[in-house]
């Protein structure tokens, strides 16, 4: 076992000196690794080099430690510190980097990807290969092979002519050759000398290639600004027709900077406008109000039913763009509340055989929640939900149009890109609304895109204000986060753009400053990050006067004189454990369990409860046959008002028109003319006018004046000079009506096709059943079955609580300790767990009570498994061992007859 005196020869052995503190850091930043728990701390190292589990590792380093870990790949196998810091601050040692090193370092350490002390740094084999430069995958650096790589292949001969033209003695063999080349391209006085005496077309060659790509096309005969490069090994051939410029030539140009650009910082998520906090809380009510409208109003559209289900799977085009229409609204806003509805379990579809999409009971449970607990519960669903309702009209891999309610819609990042667009938002002062582009900006450097080779093409060489250009809006983190503004704004858990106070509670007590940075550090964070930034861009502007670009002065970097030094200069991050705070990077806040998340919903609807409006139990009637309601009614109001009235217009107040097609839409629905009556002069705050009063009379003596019933189909009338004007009317004629008696007419068409016809002649007919009674039509509405809420896909395995981190790591080093610790007795060769007789078992056992020995047992389970574990006897008999299992870190049972032998552990 590695001791602080021996340096670790592997990353197992520099896992064993970790504490338990920096091991559950570990697992709980790659959670990959304990699924299932590795068996000890060796098998533990092999899985945290894994392909899978190093680019997840990646994927999830902020933008300077991925750095770092890049200009780990580059560098020397084993690095130095001293080495590490030129690559990341060059020449001139930028003192905002040459601080912020330390924090990213010990990033790499906690998460595995890099081990060793200080003097022997060695990135993980596969993070090495993921990153390091190669003619199939460029490196994000733009560097390319070193000058040993690049004259592998190369005849003896032709590396001894570029060591003589490059001005060096002949060598006796070729390593030495490639050695002294290499001492020359390091040594920055004599590289400046061998630059200076560079025809000035030359070095706008190796201006254009010096932050790649390092690769150039030449021809048979190159040219005399190629040749002078190529015969000095400033360029060397790395295939017919191809030259690539060595790594230690580039570093040079560059003034030992690995990247172009380094960001130590994160960029600052800038305030665009400041409302006062209460203009923030009532706009967000309003949007809140809206959206609860909103939704009521879809499930009353598909209250009787909804539409079709393709058979792929979700909404047609067609039924999104009439749903659109019906909430007066553009067609992605209304896939938004289509799909909001059905991740908080409110719609699904019915399962028939004509499968349609309906309501599901859930709904009508919800309907009963007060409105600031109905907006809770669809803050909460759309907060945690994978589906992304921004895909819908996109393309899959398959070139498949995504449709709202269909498969292909689940993106694992969602929530948490939620959470963090909304985290930001919540470390501004309150009020103050972000600029898209700073959100943007600040989620790229916390998440990085990478290319396929590892690469992030888009940002490697572009300014940092440019950075929403080509990548900013194609990749799937910043569209997520752009749609999570808009979408907040509309739920109302923003208003104006800010955090609504509604919308804080609905992040739980732990939501955090932004990462990175600490709340009073403000402008002196931005301003130290963009001078950071500019301190490879100089060198490469001025690229053609290159015989400079190794002084101190040329790299272009920032004066550091305004920028207070680091108060431990000393710290190269592994002089602690990486456990330690000091040296910890800061994180966001862990998820919230579902019951944290449960108690910081109801938080979020006790805050919005006293914004909403008060729901009325009045309307008032209007001389022209309108009712305007002047805020949110009463459910049965609003119920009854559905039926009687159409809704004319929105807003803050809604405007009901009463039409004779509305009053018989009541009557149908069973009411009376003076049920109607009693109805508005209960709920009016102003007397039921006339004209209304006329209409509804009107109506009702002519409703059910004609019946019509089922021959085919039949009118009926006590009056037959009705029937007669019937029949006189041309309108009339697709129903094709005959007379049958005074007072009865026939059709050929159907009763209902036959009801919609006389209506839209101006007729009031009822239907009549085969007894001869109204058929009274009331609105059926339509439930699924009992429906759960769809499941969020997750971003792989979830982030381990602290009771299984603490079971975990007992796990793992009692099999490590198993595993490494010398044993007294040699179990038998052919088999991994020791084999002894049944009474070499049972006298061992005994000894062990008496000296309180521990041993190495196997033992085989009822199932048949095999296992190894560490014991310490505590009583043996009955045929049964009683011990303190440190593997379970408990004490167990176990029956003589299933161990298979034992072995004595060596003291120490």
């Amino acid at each position: 076992m590695s001791t602080p005196a021996t340096p670790p020869r592997s990353l197992a052995e520099a896992l064993r000196t970790r504490d338990d503190a920096s091991l559950a850091a570990l697992l709980r930043s790659r959670p990959d690794l304990i699924t299932p728990v590795p068996t000890d701390l060796t098998q533990l190292a092999t899985r945290a080099g894994t392909r899978g589990s190093v680019v997840r590792a990646l994927e999830r380093l902020d933008r300077f430690a991925l750095q770092t870990a890049e200009a780990l790949a580059v560098a020397g196998d084993p690095a130095s510190y001293d080495e590490l810091v030129g690559l990341m601050a060059g020449d001139a040692r930028d003192a905002v980097v040459v601080h912020a090193l330390p924090r990213a370092l010990a990033t790499l350490r906690e998460q595995a990807l890099v081990w060793g002390a200080d003097d022997r740094l060695r990135l993980v084999r596969t993070a090495r290969e993921l990153l390091a430069p190669s003619p199939q995958h460029p490196s994000p650096t733009g560097l390319g092979p070193t000058v040993a790589e690049a004259t592998a292949g190369m005849s003896p001969g032709r590396i001894q002519e570029i060591v003589t033209a490059a001005g060096l003695p002949s060598t006796h063999d070729s390593v030495s050759a490639v050695a002294a080349l290499t001492k020359l391209f390091t040594a920055r006085r004599r590289m400046k000398a061998l630059l200076g005496r560079a025809p000035e077309e030359s070095l706008e060659v190796l201006n254009r290639l010096v932050w790649g790509p390092p690769y150039g096309q030449v021809t048979a005969e190159p040219a005399a600004r190629l040749r002078w490069l190529i015969d000095r090994g400033l360029l060397l051939p790395t295939a017919p027709g191809t030259v690539v410029l060595p790594r230690e030539v580039a570093l040079y140009l560059r003034a030992g900077r690995a990247h172009r650009e380094t960001e130590p910082l994160a960029p600052a998520v800038e305030a665009k406008a400041t409302h006062r906090p209460q203009v923030v809380d009532t706009t967000a009510a309003g949007q809140a109000y809206t959206a609860l409208a909103t939704v009521e109003e879809l499930m009353k559209d598909w209250d009787e039913g909804g539409p079709t289900v393709m058979r792929a799977g979700g909404l047609s085009v067609r039924d999104l763009k009439r749903t659109a229409v019906a909430l007066d609204v553009a067609e992605p806003v209304a896939a938004f509340w289509v799909e909001l509805a059905y991740a908080a379990g409110l719609l699904a579809s019915d399962g028939d055989a004509d499968e349609r999409y309906a309501a599901t009971p859930a709904l009508d449970e919800w309907l009963e929640l007060p409105a600031a607990q109905r907006w809770a519960r669809l803050a909460e669903a759309w907060l945690t939900a994978t589906r992304t309702s921004g895909l819908v009209g996109g393309r899959d891999a398959k070139e498949r149009t995504l449709s709202a309610l269909g498969p292909g819609l689940d993106r694992s990042a969602a929530p948490e890109v939620r959470h963090r667009v909304l985290g930001l938002l919540a470390g501004l002062p309150e009020g103050a609304s972000p600029s898209a582009e700073s959100v943007l900006a600040r989620l790229r450097w916390e998440r990085p895109v990478r290319g396929a080779g590892g690469a992030q093409r888009s940002t490697e060489g572009a300014p940092a204000g440019a950075q929403g250009g080509a990548q900013g809006d194609d990749d799937l983190r910043s569209r997520l986060a752009r749609w999570t503004l808009s979408e907040a704004e509309m739920l109302g858990v923003t208003g104006r753009g800010a955090l609504s106070s509604q919308g804080r509670a609905l992040l739980g007590p732990r939501a955090a400053a932004p990462v990175g940075t600490d709340r009073g550090r403000g402008a002196e964070g931005e301003d130290g990050g963009v001078a950071a930034g500019r301190g490879g861009g100089v060198a490469a502007g001025r690229g053609g006067r290159l015989a400079a670009a190794g002084s101190p002065g040329a790299s272009g970097a920032s004066n550091p004189s305004d920028l207070s030094a680091p108060s431990d200069p000393s710290g190269p991050g592994d002089k602690l454990p990486v456990h330690h705070h000091h040296h910890r990077p800061p994180t966001p806040p862990e998820p919230l369990s579902p019951a944290e998340q449960a108690a910081a919903s109801a938080a979020a609807a006790r805050l919005l409860a006293p914004l909403l409006p008060e729901p009325l139990d009045h309307v008032l009637l209007q001389a022209d046959l309108t009712a305007v309601a002047p805020g949110p009614l009463e459910r049965p109001l609003a119920d009854m008002l559905d039926v009687l009235a159409d809704v004319e217009s929105k807003g803050g107040a809604t405007v009901y028109r009463f039409t004779p097609g509305s009053v018989r839409r009541a009557l149908d629905a069973g009411r009376s003319a003076s049920d109607l009556h009693d109805f508005l002069t209960a709920h009016s705050r102003t007397p039921v006018p006339q004209p209304l009063a006329y209409l509804i009379d009107d109506v009702a003596r002519r409703h059910g004046h004609l019946r019509i019933g089922a021959a085919s189909a039949y009118v009926r009338c006590d009056d037959d000079a009705v029937l007669s004007e019937i029949l006189a009317d041309k309108r009339s004629a697709v129903l094709r009506l005959r007379r049958l008696a005074p007072t009865v007419l026939a059709a050929q068409a159907d009763p209902a096709a036959l009801l919609d016809g006389l209506r839209a002649m101006g007729f009031a007919p009822a239907a009549e059943s085969a007894d001869g009674d109204v058929v009274i039509t009331r609105a059926h509405a339509r439930r699924t079955p009992p429906r759960t809420a769809p499941e969020p896909v997750p971003d792989g395995p979830p982030t381990p609580d602290t009771t299984l981190l603490s079971a975990a790591i007992r796990a793992i080093r009692a099999g490590d300790r198993a595993s490494t610790t010398p044993l007294k007795t040699t179990p038998s060769p052919t088999g991994d767990l020791p084999r002894t007789s049944s009474a070499e078992t049972l006298a061992t056992m005994q000894a062990a009570v008496l000296t309180g020995d521990t041993l190495w047992i196997g033992y085989v389970n009822a199932e048949g498994a095999a296992s190894q574990r560490v014991i310490a006897p505590i009583r043996v008999e009955g045929g049964f061992v009683t011990a303190y299992d440190h593997t379970a870190d408990e004490v167990r049972t176990y029956p003589l007859h299933r161990v298979t032998g034992v072995a004595e552990l060596a003291e120490g």
